[in-house]
């Protein structure tokens, strides 16, 4: 029986090292791993007070796309998601001044017979707009892995956002990782279905 744990962790070792040193074979492998992934647990997320939120939102993005369970139960899952993410609101100000100015001057003075002439004339235009402009910016980024319960890393992916047509940064970000990962394990599932 010993003789035999030896032979299968020498085995297991052999196996490891050789996918290490193919990293096509590697991907192949984490990409099967990846397909067999049914039960996701969403860890809470590394950032600002803003994470929490984006947390909320990958579990309901994940949830509609119906390709996991997910649970709020760690002990029940096949695989976490964890990460950190970040919600930011700030401020971005610019100044900035323009101006056209133009003068001019002539003047002619005479002397006659004791009498003096003098003629002057003088224009000028001028134009100066200075503008100042404060402007609220919102973005959001995620950058989360998947975990198996061994802690190997199968799948990683960072996003970030500005905001999209009729979703806030936040949301936009959490719906761009479910993407992500979605379109990642049905390939993944894909590839295995053929391979059978």
């Amino acid at each position: 029986m010993i003789l035999y744990r030896h032979f299968a962790i020498c085995l297991l070792a052999g196996c490891t090292l050789a996918l290490a040193e193919d990293p096509a074979a590697l991907q192949q492998a984490q990409r099967a791993k990846l397909g067999n992934v049914r039960t996701v647990y969403v860890d809470e997320l590394n950032g600002s007070d803003g994470s929490a939120q984006i947390r909320d939102m990958l579990i309901g993005t994940l949830h509609r796309s119906a390709v996991f369970v997910i649970t709020e139960d760690a002990e029940h899952a096949d695989a976490f998601l964890r990460g950190s993410a970040e919600d930011l609101v700030f401020f971005e100000s610019s100044s900035g001044r323009e101006g056209l100015n133009v003068r001019g001057a002539v003047s002619k003075s005479s002397r006659e017979a004791g009498e003096s002439n003098f003629d002057s004339s003088s224009f000028g235009i001028g134009d100066t707009v200075a503008t100042s402009r404060r402007e609220q910016k919102h973005e959001a980024m995620a950058a989360v892995r998947l975990v198996l319960r061994d802690g190997e890393v199968i799948w990683s992916t960072t996003q970030e956002s500005s905001g999209a047509k009729y979703r806030g940064p936040a949301s936009d970000v959490a719906e761009k990782v479910t993407q992500q990962l979605v379109s990642a394990v049905q390939s993944a599932r894909n590839a295995g279905a053929i391979q059978n």
